[in-house]
């Protein structure tokens, strides 16, 4: 007979604990730890037997054979970039992203795309019917034969949907409304999205069908549900982006078929989303010539450099303490920076309000835009231009020098492709490459000698 047991389980971290506790002693955050009852109908120690057949035997690496995994492409470039490549059969991808910010619609297209490829797709809405799935198709223009579309939240009966139709790629949008049924606990709880996802992984790799999972997100930007979502499947995607602009961001933070940190820029039009190909141009379009406070970067993301226009206003502040705000930069590294400014070149920021941000909505945070940074809070303390065809490269240290980047060769090609006449960089990483024609590089060792290439004092 199947015995019931209650616990208590934190919905951030996983964690579980026999009794209920204000405080979760795993993530430390309060109000989580909820009520769920557990099933358990194996008798003991039965875990420890598999099933005939299917225990594997260890062998010498040396004598295992290695191949490279097949990729599916899709028409879209940015996407193929971002997953390495393709989609790898087989596979478990997590996107998540904020409520309306087009993770259904991204993946739609990428579902008529595939099937009009001969590849047949099976895409599984939790939350819109059938009909309304077909509304937003017929808004996307997608006709295919190929793409199946079903609206089921029971895991079972998508199990033997997915047997009947045998797909190459299942849609699971999103798995935070799917269920176990032998799961007593509500759709979306840590032990549900548990089970789910262990389930749908057996699937993918027993049938070798890639399926893309949709997660939501918490109020904070992190996939909602356990931390142990994103450490099963393979690739985890982050869409970002505004509402309210029609530029959208997707990004790799996991991937084990490919590069992490990779980037791909889309933007929002009535057909759906169309790739960015040349970001760095849309980052720089508006950007005002002879305006104090403005420096532009060649950041990377992955694999693919990006130049990016990082914006300062530094004013006397009205109140004791002064105000620091910033807006895709790490609000720390701010105010690193402006420490090492006031005790290594002088400047007096104590009774500054300092704001920063980076235009175009973008959040870059690597050690290669501290010297843009400085050069821009520099720049709108002193109220003096920067120049509109430079690039300000290079990390910071807190004794005031000018560490060496990676990639400085990418980062200089980028400049001078989109026409800027001067970069400022490490002095250390001067030598070793070849410097494109038509633009100045320029070596720097202190912060001093950066601003006075880039200020002119």
């Amino acid at each position: 007979m199947a015995k019931k047991t209650t616990k208590f389980i934190c919905q951030s971290c996983g964690y579980e604990s026999p009794k209920w506790m204000g405080r979760c002693p795993g993530c430390n955050e309060w109000n989580q730890m909820t009520e769920e009852v557990s099933v358990i109908s194996k008798p003991k120690g039965a875990f420890l037997h598999t099933a005939p057949g299917t225990a594997a035997k260890a062998a010498p690496i040396n004598t295992i054979q290695s191949e490279q995994e097949a990729r599916v492409e899709t028409d879209l470039v940015e996407l193929n970039r971002v997953l390495g490549g393709g989609v790898v059969p087989g596979s478990l991808v997590l996107i998540g992203g904020d409520p309306g910010i087009g993770k259904s619609t991204l993946l739609l297209q990428v579902s008529s795309q595939l099937s009009t490829h001969q590849h047949k797709v099976l895409y599984i809405s939790g939350e819109e019917s059938v009909k309304q799935t077909k509304l937003r198709a017929d808004r996307l223009q997608i006709t295919s034969s190929e793409l199946y579309v079903f609206s089921e939240t029971n895991l079972e009966v998508i199990q033997q949907t997915i047997q009947d139709i045998n797909p190459n790629f299942v849609i699971i949008d999103s798995i935070q409304t799917i269920f176990h049924p032998e799961v007593t606990s509500a759709p979306g709880s840590v032990s549900q999205v548990r089970e789910c996802t262990a389930e749908l992984m057996r699937i993918a790799k027993t049938n070798g069908i890639a399926i893309f999972i949709v997660g939501h997100v918490t109020k904070e930007g992190n996939i909602a549900g356990p931390r142990l979502l994103e450490h099963m499947v393979d690739t985890v995607l982050y869409f970002e982006g505004e509402r309210h602009h029609s530029y959208r961001i997707l990004r790799a933070v996991k991937n084990r078929f490919g590069s992490t940190n990779e980037m791909a820029i889309f933007e929002m039009k009535e057909l759906g989303l169309v790739e960015v190909e040349n970001p760095s141009e849309i980052f720089l379009e508006e950007r005002s010539k002879g305006a104090s406070g403005s420096t532009v970067v060649a950041s990377m993301e992955g694999t693919r450099p990006i130049l990016v226009e990082i914006q300062a206003l530094v004013s006397p502040t009205m109140f004791p303490t002064p105000r620091r705000m910033a807006s895709g930069i790490d609000y720390n590294r701010v105010n690193l920076i402006m420490a090492v400014l006031e005790k290594r070149v002088g400047m007096l920021l104590q009774n500054q309000d300092a704001y920063l941000k980076v235009a175009g909505g973008v959040k870059i945070d690597e050690p290669a835009i501290d010297l843009a940074i400085a050069v821009s809070i520099a720049s709108s303390f002193r109220d003096v231009p920067t120049n509109a065809d430079d690039i300000v490269i290079g990390e910071i240290g807190l004794t005031g020098e000018v560490r060496r980047v990676s990639r400085i060769e990418q980062r200089v090609q980028e400049a001078a492709k989109l026409g800027f006449n001067r970069v400022i960089i490490p002095n250390n990483n001067l030598g070793g490459w070849k410097i494109p024609k038509d633009i100045q590089v320029i070596g720097v060792s202190t912060v001093k000698e950066a601003l006075k290439h880039a200020l002119g004092g």
